[in-house]
């Protein structure tokens, strides 16, 4: 019967508790052997050490460069803001609730891909030069935050 199946004996074999004292069934060791930096609390090598050899994260190329003082924006298309009524205003939270974009990051750029067909008010931190012109040319608005 289902409710009758076992594992055959000897297929699952309790996990061994290392470290857990002469009581364990472990021996006075523990199962960890005879002092050393493996038988240690928190011992053994740091991740990646290779025994004194040049780890390998090390002996791989080095390449570029990464500022850390770089600033992402998330970026919007004019093309994208055609789901806005006319007349609305467009801010970065707007973008949020409509998931225009996913997060603001360090701001929100407009970009001039695609044609602006209603008259908004965007406010953005950043504009394109193509990208207002495209705005202005619409009798639309814009403004820097």
């Amino acid at each position: 019967m289902l409710n009758e199946l076992k594992p055959v004996k000897g297929a699952r074999k309790a996990r061994k508790r290392v470290g857990r004292g002469v009581g364990s069934g472990h021996g006075e060791t523990s199962g960890k052997g005879f002092n050393g930096q493996l038988a240690r609390s928190g011992g053994g090598p740091r991740p990646g050490f290779e025994g004194g050899q040049i780890p390998f994260f090390q002996r791989l190329p080095k390449r570029g460069f990464n500022n850390i003082n770089r600033k992402e924006y998330a970026v919007v298309n004019l093309g994208d803001l055609n789901i806005f009524a006319d007349g609305e205003v467009v801010t970065p939270q707007a973008l949020l609730d409509r998931r225009v974009i996913s997060r603001v990051l360090s701001g929100v750029k407009i970009l001039s891909n695609g044609n602006l067909e209603k008259v908004l008010t965007i406010k953005a931190h950043k504009f394109s030069k193509a990208a207002i012109a495209k705005i202005e040319s619409n009798k639309s608005t814009y403004e820097v935050l």
